[in-house]
């Protein structure tokens, strides 16, 4: 048979289909037997979509429950992406509604946080009325709905907004540090302060919802869901009575301070900035916390704009969202006399009674090199107690003078150790982020900085000047007013140094504890009666006595029921005007308040600082506040 011949032609066609056949039933067996668990699964996962509903975040209440960041339902205007591609009019017609320019609608629906599958909020805080008109002309809006959110909230304005923190969209590192723990792009997360430092109380657990989709990615319907839960209220130890006190009492100081005449400079003194600290020398409880410049909390609901944000850091108009009692770093001034008294008494160099005649000026280690008091003022001889009530510089200069030159006996840096037993030179621990160490420099410090900065420090060694300068609280040294409170807090109770403690508990949404923040002691300083009374005799006098340095600012407050302990300071700052200090605790002996106020460039502690802190006294005392003038006369 030859090879064209129409019966083999048709015998190899045959053989061909056959063949092809039986590839297309095997390939049929496979995918629909050996395939079949495979291809349902991934026809279903096409099929249905899984969609993630955020939880509301928990309250945070003060001491006593009152609310301070809570959430509220708004109304909002959202938009099915799905529905908006079959018509191009409906975005120019909602913007007219909505007095919003086309692009930012735009904009907004297009914004990829948001689910392809769910509707995307385009406006906020919408009027009913434009509501009620979108919903009575449903046919122009297609895929367009009014709608309830829910938000942040803050029913005390920017009041404590440096220690209650924001919410902001999660990026990409803290997504990928918290992936596992279910936060998707988009999702809010807590920035600074309580919500940030409480997250995980504060964040509830998150809803889901399974979508059953169609080819074109249309909802059809829902197959499944589960609802969200509501994060944990976390309660404070601040009161907001006394947070508001501390914040109205700051800002008044602060205009009285700009009001007044910085008479070395010949001009009004700046005061741009300025903290208060009030805690509970019992247990480290942070009452107020208080800076300012502050900010609106609010701005941040809903993303703030770039502009905004790079307002809140501008230096130009006081860094507002810099939170100043925990990030300020200040020249303690002789605030810092505690440290040196304490080191002075413990290590033997003075004994209580030990007496120095203040002639004004000090000359150091015997050389040609003088420091002075302030103005010169002399104060005749004082001891340990009265230096403290006069705060005569004299006193301390020798102090510092006869540590660098017993050093052999008593090591290059007792001071500095003793400031660090009280806290200063490192983190308070204090949860909430953004803390600054400060820093209490030492010969080693010097040598080290030195080493790495040669032509910032071209001479690394130490020298009896500089602890001359640190016995006084100046030099290569600065605390946060957080520090400094919570080293006068350990004074106060006896010396234990607790860390600051911001969180009393956390409650579900029934009001049932589901854990309680103990307080944390981190050390104890040795203040046996030989070393404590007589400084406490000297800070008693610093408002009670007649030549104290606060007499002044506490003439007229009744010690009688509320005896006051306390220290000004005044600490010079380069190619600025002074910060002006002030800190103290009441009522003596079983003080319950513990008052920092720290004010920049706002002049003399005793003139500018101190008045903040006794206005807020007064109202604690259950006095009729006084009402805080600054008059720039010198003083400490």
């Amino acid at each position: 048979m030859s090879l064209d011949s129409p019966r083999l032609r048709l015998g190899v066609l045959g053989v061909v289909v056959a063949s092809l056949f039986a590839a297309l039933l095997a390939r049929a067996w496979y995918l629909q037997v050996v395939q079949a668990p495979t291809a349902r699964l991934e026809a279903n996962g096409n099929r249905v979509r899984t969609v993630t509903i955020p939880a509301p975040r928990g309250r945070i209440l003060d001491r006593q429950g009152r609310p301070l960041v809570v959430n509220q339902e708004i109304n909002a205007v959202t938009v099915s992406r799905a529905q908006l591609s079959k018509r191009s009019d409906v975005l120019e017609k909602l913007a007219r509604v909505l007095v919003m320019p086309v692009d930012e609608l735009q904009r907004k629906v297009d914004d990829k946080r948001f689910s392809p599958y769910k509707p995307v909020p385009v406006a906020e805080n919408v009027p009913k009325d434009k509501l009620i008109y979108i919903g009575e002309h449903a046919a122009d809006f297609p895929g367009v709905e009014g709608v309830r959110l829910t938000q942040r909230a803050y029913p005390q304005g920017n009041i404590a907004a440096h220690l209650l923190g924001y919410v902001a969209e999660i990026n990409d590192k803290e997504l990928a540090a918290r992936k596992n723990k279910g936060y998707k792009a988009g999702d809010e997360i807590g920035k600074s302060g309580i919500e940030a430092a409480y997250e995980d109380d504060l964040r509830g657990s998150p809803g889901i919802e399974q979508l059953e989709v169609d080819a074109r990615g249309r909802v059809l319907r829902t197959i499944a869901s589960k609802l969200p839960s509501t994060g944990h209220d976390v309660k404070l130890t601040v009161d907001i009575d006394i947070q508001k006190l501390a914040e109205d009492s700051l800002d008044r100081g602060l205009k009285a301070a700009r009001a007044a005449n910085d008479r070395e400079r010949k001009k009004h003194f700046l005061a741009p900035a300025g903290s208060v600290v009030v805690l509970d020398p019992h247990d480290g409880s942070v009452l107020a916390l208080a800076s300012n410049p502050t900010y609106d909390p609010a701005k941040f609901i809903g993303g703030i704009t770039l502009a905004d944000f790079a307002a809140l850091q501008d230096p130009a108009q006081g860094s507002p969202l810099t939170d100043r009692a925990t990030q300020g770093q200040y020249a303690p001034g002789s605030t810092f006399k505690l440290i040196t008294s304490v080191a002075a008494l413990r290590a033997g160099v003075i004994n209580p009674n030990s007496s120095f005649t203040d002639a004004g000026c000090y000359l150091i280690g015997g050389s040609k090199q003088r420091v002075c008091n302030a103005l010169h003022e002399s104060h005749g001889p004082v001891n340990v107690t009265r230096a403290l009530t006069v705060s005569s510089d004299v006193f301390y200069y020798h102090l510092g003078d006869v540590f660098w030159q017993t050093r052999r006996q008593n090591g290059e840096t007792p001071i500095q150790d003793v400031a660090h037993e009280f806290g200063l030179g490192k983190s308070s621990g204090i949860p909430v982020g953004g803390e600054s160490p400060g820093l209490v420099s030492t010969p080693e410090t010097r040598r080290k900085l030195h080493d790495k900065y040669p032509k910032a420090y071209p001479n690394g060694q130490w020298f009896a000047g500089d602890n001359v300068n640190l016995a006084i609280g100046q030099g290569e040294l600065t605390v946060t007013p957080l520090q400094l409170a919570n080293a006068y807090a350990a004074f106060a109770n006896g010396g234990t140094l607790y860390e600051p403690r911001v969180a009393d508990s956390v409650i579900d949404a029934d009001g049932k504890p589901v854990r309680t923040v103990a307080p944390k002691a981190n050390g104890h300083v040795d203040l046996p009666p030989s070393v404590r009374d007589p400084i406490m005799r000297g800070l008693l006098g610093v408002t009670s006595d007649p030549r104290g340095t606060a007499a002044g600012a506490f003439s007229g407050f009744s010690q009688a029921g509320f005896q006051v302990a306390g220290k000004t300071g005044t600490a010079q700052v380069v190619n600025k005007q002074d910060t002006a200090l002030f800190t103290c605790f009441g009522p003596f002996p079983d003080s319950r308040y513990e008052v920092t106020v720290v004010m920049e460039e706002a002049g003399f502690g005793a003139d500018a600082a101190a008045p903040v802190a006794r206005r807020i006294l007064d109202v604690l005392a259950g006095h009729t506040p006084k009402d805080i003038t600054v008059t720039g006369i010198p003083g400490d």
